[in-house]
């Protein structure tokens, strides 16, 4: 749809690229196209390197003479907003101000040589051609109104994969009709958040201060839980209506819930009528024994499984599951539906396929062992000298230093990235114990022995102190 030319309106064109175009009526043709061209790319509107339509095919779109916008392109390759070459066409030229230089003195972020923080898979492990694989089976497969809206509560491919697998894999009680899909873990907690109205949620102290802003921020308060050698601390409680822990790993402890407290949350969730919130970020990862089964198993009515792809394929997917006791289905699914409508469709075919095909179970399986195999290298390095914790299972392993702030300090200054259990306290305190939190996934391996030589001088200096 194009105004005629010389009218009073403006009017717009799709010139080959996404962009609203203004020509001045008043100006002309000619300098109308000239001026609304050249302003296009000093606001950045049109980037460096776009290729603009061919001459005749703009003229085209405009109704105007292909002589009229040649002689724009070449106006303007002559003031250096195009360039023109021979079989690359017209192009948007770089102009001198769209390439800012650094504030004189300004200090600029580096990134870390080595990278031992938690929180991250070794995404370069994921099985890229495998789930290409499942992408294309799903697409050839889809029914057409799987691109249209969908269910609040995902597609029922993959709520029906996940029930099978999460109760053989994680002992989870998963009806496919009491899954919701996510866009991640955070946003499941968001949307339990709201739907228990403000109420009072315990958190593991020491956990990650992210949750607790997410639950802050969707209308929660947090009750900082007490977390010793046995987990979290179930007689601490109080008067909170719900509690949200790692039972098969805790973060960042890596302590694994005691069967004893394990009956005793479940307990006070039938006496009182709480809800727990079970955080099965990285359960798949247990390397001395087969994976401790979920916690929602023991009370289904009153814990709702929180499960992720993040740790066992990729963040990026953003994919992620809820299983809920029936009497939440229907306010998290209405959560969900004002919150985005829907997760992405194709994603959540694809692993729908990528679990029923089991290439889901022999990609954790080698996971597992890769992850291993770095669990032991740290432990040869670090196992004989300083304490190191929470070792059995999951992505990380918490290390215990008398100075947690020299050890950063001194990580830093080499270049390592590493985490500290000073960041996961509720509060601050003197007295809290000092230690850092070694992350073994997100590493490649040809860096992470280096990584690992250095964690270990930087160890052998805060000894030395």
């Amino acid at each position: 749809m194009v105004s005629g030319p010389g009218s009073a309106d403006d009017f717009w064109s799709c010139v080959g690229v996404d962009l609203h175009l203004e020509p001045d009526a008043a100006d002309g043709r000619r300098a109308g196209l000239e001026r609304a061209l050249r302003d296009a790319v000093r606001d950045g509107r049109l980037t460096p390197g776009t290729r603009l339509p061919a001459t005749r095919r703009l003229a085209a779109d405009l109704g105007v003479s292909r002589g009229t916008t040649k002689a724009v392109y070449d106006q303007l390759v002559a003031e250096g907003y195009l360039t023109a070459r021979q079989g690359s066409g017209t192009r948007v030229a770089r102009l001198p101000s769209q390439v800012p230089a650094a504030p004189h003195g300004s200090p600029r972020a580096r990134a870390p040589r080595f990278d031992l923080r938690p929180g991250s898979p070794d995404v370069g492990a994921f099985p890229a051609a495998a789930w290409l694989r499942a992408l294309r089976r799903a697409i050839a497969t889809a029914p057409s109104r799987a691109y249209d809206y969908g269910d609040p509560r995902g597609r029922i491919e993959l709520r029906r994969a996940l029930s099978g697998y999460l109760g053989r894999a994680r002992g989870v009680i998963a009806p496919p009709e009491q899954i919701v899909i996510t866009s991640g873990y955070v946003q499941g907690l968001a949307l339990l958040t709201r739907v228990l109205g403000g109420a009072a949620v315990a958190m593991e102290d020491p956990g990650l201060p992210f949750h607790r802003d997410v639950v802050r921020y969707n209308g929660g308060s947090v009750v900082p839980l007490r977390v010793d050698e046995r987990g979290a601390c179930a007689g601490d409680l109080g008067d909170a209506a719900a509690v949200v822990v790692t039972p098969a790993h805790q973060y960042p402890t890596g302590v694994t819930l005691h069967p004893e407290r394990r009956r005793a949350l479940t307990d006070w969730a039938r006496a009182r009528g709480g809800l727990v919130v079970e955080d099965d970020y990285d359960g798949e990862f247990r390397y001395d024994r087969q994976p401790v089964g979920a916690l929602q198993g023991m009370a289904p009515g009153h814990v709702v499984y929180l499960g992720t792809a993040s740790k066992t394929l990729g963040p990026a997917l953003r994919l992620g599951w809820m299983v809920l006791p029936p009497h939440l289905v229907d306010a998290v699914a209405d959560a969900k539906l004002h919150s985005d409508h829907h997760t992405e469709s194709l994603g959540q075919l694809a692993l729908a396929d990528f679990v029923d095909s089991h290439a889901y179970d022999r990609h954790i399986r080698a996971c597992r062992l890769r992850y291993r195999r770095r669990r032991d290298q740290l432990l040869d390095r670090l196992g004989a000298r300083w304490s190191v914790r929470g070792i059995a299972a999951g992505l990380h392993a918490l290390v215990d230093v008398p100075d947690e702030e020299a050890a950063v300090a001194r990580a830093e200054a080499e270049g390592l990235a590493v985490g500290r259990l000073g960041d996961h306290w509720h509060t601050a305190g003197e007295d809290r114990p000092q230690g850092l939190v070694v992350g073994y996934g997100t590493p490649r391996e040809r860096t992470y022995p280096e990584a690992l030589e250095v964690l270990g001088r930087i160890l052998e200096g805060d000894q030395a102190l």
